[in-house]
């Protein structure tokens, strides 16, 4: 492990043929913190340290991000699920809490899924759980991701940081080429969602790349929604979900109102099963 930045702790974990850069921030209860698409750890800037104030924060550059290298491998939500489900196990971790932004809520979602064993929490921020509850407009420019268009993405901030860290840069076009066939892979969790078990918090904008509804309808799979709780809490499901006004889907990541209600659920005591 060598250090990285003045906070945080960096190292590789050698997971299904992958060499996963994580960085360690705090101490405490564990949480994984997984970035959106064409991102990293930094992704989450400012709010790291808050996020890491009462716990360690282990941030993971995904597959082909930042400073994990590419491997012959599709770039599949599930693929990278597993991956995280193995880093928690080269952690010794046993179990721990799991959030993740728009790609990396779909990761965050598929290690709930695929490995309910590993994960205690769930914090899932601007990911629907099917292709179909995106806006239409935002389904169609999902399209347009190709190695096309890696050459104009250059004058992005993203491109920035990748060519920043990344370990091979001139793979740049094949991270967009493979973004683009992964974004353009059908997908509905629906009924997958229903059987989640850990305690889950969605987080939305009220202006996020699908409607306030879809974001309800997921609540409602998770168990909530179902009835007025009581003045004692009862009647509550153990999963909450949060909408963050004046918020889209590109800022719902770095909004100030995140941390607050991310920590005050993981601080939360577990509920009994639902």
């Amino acid at each position: 492990m060598t250090a990285t930045t003045q906070t945080g702790r960096g190292g590789y974990a050698p997971v299904n043929g992958l060499n996963l850069y994580y960085e360690i921030f705090g101490e405490g209860a564990p949480l994984i913190l997984l970035h959106g698409g064409f991102g990293a750890v930094e992704m989450f800037g400012p709010l790291l340290p808050q996020l890491a104030a009462g716990r360690q924060v282990i941030g993971v550059d995904l597959q082909g991000h930042g400073r994990t290298a590419d491997i012959d491998r599709p770039l599949r939500m599930e693929l990278m699920a597993d991956d995280i489900a193995a880093l928690i196990q080269h952690l010794r971790l046993g179990q721990a809490d799991v959030m993740g932004y728009s790609l990396g809520g779909g990761v965050a979602l598929q290690t709930a899924i695929r490995h309910p064993q590993v994960v205690r929490k769930l914090a899932v921020v601007s990911m629907p759980c099917r292709r179909s509850g995106s806006y239409p407009e935002v389904a169609e420019a999902m399209l347009q991701f190709g190695p096309q268009t890696a050459e104009s993405m250059k004058q992005s901030p993203m491109y920035q940081l990748y060519a920043a860290i990344a370990p091979r840069v001139e793979d740049w076009p094949r991270l967009v080429s493979k973004m683009g066939e992964a974004l353009r892979v059908d997908y509905d969790w629906t009924q997958d969602m229903a059987g989640i078990q850990a305690p889950t918090l969605l987080v939305v904008g009220d202006a996020d790349s699908f409607p306030p509804q879809h974001a309800v309808e997921m609540f409602q799979l998770l168990g909530g929604g179902q009835g007025a709780g009581g003045w004692d809490g009862s009647g509550m499901s153990a999963s909450q979900l949060a909408i963050l006004p004046g918020t889209t889907h590109y800022t719902s990541c770095d909004s100030p109102l995140l941390p607050a209600v991310v920590t005050s659920f993981l601080d939360a005591p577990l509920p009994t099963a639902r």
